[in-house]
């Protein structure tokens, strides 16, 4: 096990669907703060970009492509990782807004897949490397659909809320063990990828979503609240954060201008 010392000086993140919207924000603000970064997803182009990014701010930045639903390659990855302190479990995403009876049960098959599944693959393959560290931090990003369904949202709050039992389950797991467990539920995030990909590439309902709504969050203030969460001292664990804009009380309770 490494010394506290070795752990402040050597910190390591890795960070799933880190080529865009949170995890890239995410994978950006751990650099900033000392942590080498190791940035995993499918497109190595959008990969090299972000590490790019930080290297030119003086950051540290690894790129590894990985899809976090294959198991093999997950493996195969944290078999080569030097190290590892903190794992951010942010790959995920929602596809389709159709009600329960019209919805395409591959999607909900993908979403669970991703998002629960991936995320359970990364932690299963890292928790060696975590547990070494003396001090390791999962992170799960989980949503606030997690807890309130919506029509339309059916498969996507099956999915999240199954990232919420692995985090809460895990957490009861791995009690005095020095892990922590970290569950951060954003609310509604206007980011470049996530609605315009819900509504399979149409950009005026992707936008829709977001109209009128004054200052919705973005990747950014997510990837500010888990750099805070993971940097606390070790016998501090935030269990759960649920980060909305000031505009969102509820998920059907958004103030909109126009």
């Amino acid at each position: 096990m490494r010394t506290a010392d070795a752990r402040q000086s050597t910190r390591t993140a890795v960070v799933t669907g880190a080529s865009s919207g949170i995890g890239a924000a995410t994978a950006r603000a751990l650099a900033r703060d000392g942590f080498e970064v190791f940035l995993t997803a499918r497109r190595v182009d959008r990969l090299e970009a972000v590490a790019k990014e930080i290297r030119a701010e003086g950051g540290s930045a690894q790129v590894y492509p990985l899809d976090v639903t294959d198991r093999e390659a997950v493996f195969a990855f944290a078999a080569q990782l030097p190290a590892c302190d903190v794992l951010v479990n942010n790959a995920g995403g929602a596809y389709g807004t159709e009600h329960i009876e019209k919805t395409d049960p591959g999607d909900w098959r993908s979403m669970y897949e991703v998002n629960v599944i991936g995320a359970l693959h990364m932690t299963q393959a890292l928790l060696p490397a975590l547990r070494n560290s003396g001090d390791g931090v999962v992170v799960v990003i989980s949503s606030t659909a997690s807890f309130t369904c919506y029509e339309g949202g059916g498969g996507y709050s099956a999915a999240k809320h199954g990232a919420h039992v692995l985090a809460e389950t895990l957490r009861l797991e791995v009690c005095g063990e020095a892990l922590r467990v970290i569950e951060i539920a954003p609310g509604m995030v206007h980011t470049e990828e996530f609605s315009l990909n819900r509504y399979r590439g149409d950009l005026n309902k992707a936008d829709a979503v977001y109209a009128g709504v004054p200052d919705p969050l973005v990747a950014e203030d997510v990837a500010d609240v888990v750099t805070w969460a993971v940097t606390r001292p070790p016998h501090v664990n935030i269990d759960l954060l649920v980060v909305r804009p000031r505009a969102q009380a509820a998920q059907h309770k958004v103030h909109r201008t126009t």
